[in-house]
């Protein structure tokens, strides 16, 4: 390294939540015992969610959709990089396509897993133990250590900052109340239904709370919002489902008392504000996609066909969400101290 601050390149992930389990990569490379400036290679969308990171120097935005290979696009970024002159560039994804744009700016090191047949675009290949590496977000920050560690590397939690103003607007815009707590519930999982916990056991967890003098706010993309709708219909929760962008759940979140979220993008950012939450599992699991905080309760049955990993239940019954039933994570919410 020539200079005296260490310029890194991120290629970093294309989905919500692996892009908030990624800040803590990038929280473990400005540990480094010399300055550190980290920019990250991201999809557009993800723009405002990195912005709440303070780690990030700059974003390059890739503009190509998920899964195609835009070999000519990756060119030329990675082209217009080379006057940066990275001493390094980490590589989070495993495909051969995510490492072509640090190949191409001439990052001196570029750090990757074995995948795709990746030697030559990655000079800084790793081995992947998945018994010592068994979480995704250790799998990042293991990307940002010594090539030679051995175990486990210890994993500092996303804190996404929270724009006040911006909060202050919101409460105003959707004549939003403080004065009574509030409780937000995530019904969305961009993955499928085999992560989302029944509409029907949202809008009887919303009655109940309701009932106890609580207010319940809905968060999610337009995707989500006729399940909202569903969840809202009986009852005085407020829909904002599609009627928010993804920084602007971030600053409400963080004003909530807690948050009932299926395995999802939003649940990474309820954790990532550090308020408590109910984190219900299905087809996936805690022990590979943990919400990374100390405030959280898991429900997760681990049944016999559980973690499956698929879209759609396999066995057409989905018991491991339907068996998690809205009087359970009702008494976690009003148990005193969970907060």
């Amino acid at each position: 390294m020539s200079r005296d601050i260490e310029k890194i390149l991120v290629a970093g992930p294309a989905w919500v939540g692996d892009m908030v389990m990624a800040q803590s990569l990038f929280m473990t490379l400005k540990q480094r015992s010399h300055p550190v400036e980290i920019d990250v290679l991201a999809p557009q969308w993800s723009n405002p969610i990195i912005a709440r990171m303070p780690e990030v120097s700059n974003v390059i935005n890739l503009p190509v959709q998920h899964g195609e290979l835009g070999f000519l696009s990756r060119y030329k970024i990675g082209k217009s990089l080379r006057s940066k002159k990275y001493d390094q560039a980490i590589i989070t994804p495993r495909s051969y396509k995510s490492a072509l744009v640090p190949f191409f700016a001439k990052a001196t090191t570029r750090t990757g897993y074995r995948g795709e047949m990746r030697y030559g675009v990655i000079n800084d290949i790793r081995a992947l133990d998945k018994h010592v590496l068994k979480q995704t977000v250790q799998r990042y920050v293991n990307l940002g250590l010594d090539k030679n560690s051995a175990s486990a590397p210890a994993i500092p939690f996303p804190k996404l900052s929270v724009d006040k103003n911006n909060l202050k607007q919101l409460l105003e815009k959707f004549k939003l109340d403080l004065t009574h707590p509030v409780i937000a519930l995530l019904p969305g999982a961009e993955y499928g239904e085999a992560k989302r916990w029944p509409v029907e056991y949202y809008a009887i967890l919303a009655n109940e709370l309701i009932e106890q003098g609580i207010q319940v706010w809905i968060l999610g993309s337009e995707k989500d919002h006729l399940a909202a709708a569903s969840i809202a219909k009986n009852n005085s929760a407020i829909n904002l489902c599609g009627k928010t962008k993804l920084e602007d759940c971030i600053d409400l979140l963080s004003v909530c008392k807690s948050a009932v979220t299926n395995d999802s993008g939003l649940m990474h950012v309820a954790a990532a504000v550090d308020i408590p939450l109910v984190a219900i599992y299905g087809s996936s699991t805690p022990d590979y996609t943990p919400p990374l905080t100390n405030k959280a309760k898991i429900q997760y049955l681990s049944l016999s066909c559980s973690p499956c990993f698929k879209r759609v239940c396999p066995l057409g019954h989905t018991d491991c969400l339907k068996k998690i039933m809205p009087r359970e994570v009702l008494s976690i919410l009003l148990k005193p101290g969970f907060q």
